[in-house]
Parts: C-alpha cells; structure tokens; sequence
C-alpha cells in the first residue's frame, strides 16, 4: 500500500492560482482564514476541479458558500449531467468544527465510492502560510 502523500499550498486572497502538477484524484482541505471576494471563490472553486479534486473539504470562514461553490464548479463542469462515480465531486463544510475535527474527519472517514484518495492538499487561504503548524496538526488527527 502506498504511503499517503500531503502537500501544502498557501494562497493569499489575490494569488494567482498555479498549475497543480502530479495530482489526480485527490482531496482538499480548505483552510480558509481570510476573506475572499465571491469571484475569487469561484474561480478556485473551478480550478480545484479542473485540476483532480476528488473530494473537497472546506473548514474557516464561508466554508458552506465554499461548498456550494466547488459542489456548483462540478456540476457546471459536466453540464448539470448526470455524473458517474468516476467524476463525482464529494463536498463536506465543517462550519461548527475545531480545525482538528475538520482534519480527523479528513484523514479517517472522507472517502470515494470510485477512487483510494492516496494523495491531500491542504489549501490554506490566509494573508500568512501556517505550513509546518497546519500539517503537523493533520498528521496528529
């Protein structure tokens, strides 16, 4: 079995938003800890699906706008179609939750009825990247 793989990507609410390359099928936690115009929201939304999310988690502020963003960037990707277990987009907001819940949640019970999700990106939105704090606290969930 593989050794799950966690990559950190810190974005600030006016990044550009980069190539993700050697990813496919994978998860996202979104740790949103700043504001973001709606624009914004949407053109992450539909750039995390362009680019392989598998299943998005979104934790911090607007996570359930943030859910309906990325839910909508799939559908809107297969034009409102029915999708078949290989394309669909699982979406979780965790609005009520510790960030630890959030992530605990994340690494033992988010899952795909089509694909093993071996690898996670941590997409945090801040003004300041957290990496070290952020995927230690991922690792200990």
């Amino acid at each position: 079995m593989q050794k799950p793989v966690i990559r950190y990507l810190h974005l600030t609410p006016d990044s550009d938003l980069p190539v993700l390359e050697g990813l496919s099928h994978f998860k996202a936690v979104l740790v949103v800890e700043a504001d973001v115009a709606e624009m914004t929201m949407w053109e992450t939304s539909r750039w995390l699906v362009a680019s392989g999310c598998a299943l998005a988690l979104a934790w911090g502020k607007e996570c359930e706008a943030w859910r309906e963003a990325i839910e909508d960037a799939s559908l809107e990707a297969v034009n409102y179609e029915d999708v078949p277990d290989e394309q669909l987009l699982i979406t979780t907001a965790h609005e009520d939750e510790e960030l630890s819940e959030a992530f605990w949640f994340a690494r033992h019970r988010a899952a795909h009825p089509a694909h093993e999700l071996r690898e996670t990106l941590i997409l945090h939105i801040a003004d300041h990247p957290r990496r070290e704090e952020l995927e230690a606290e991922y690792r200990d969930a």
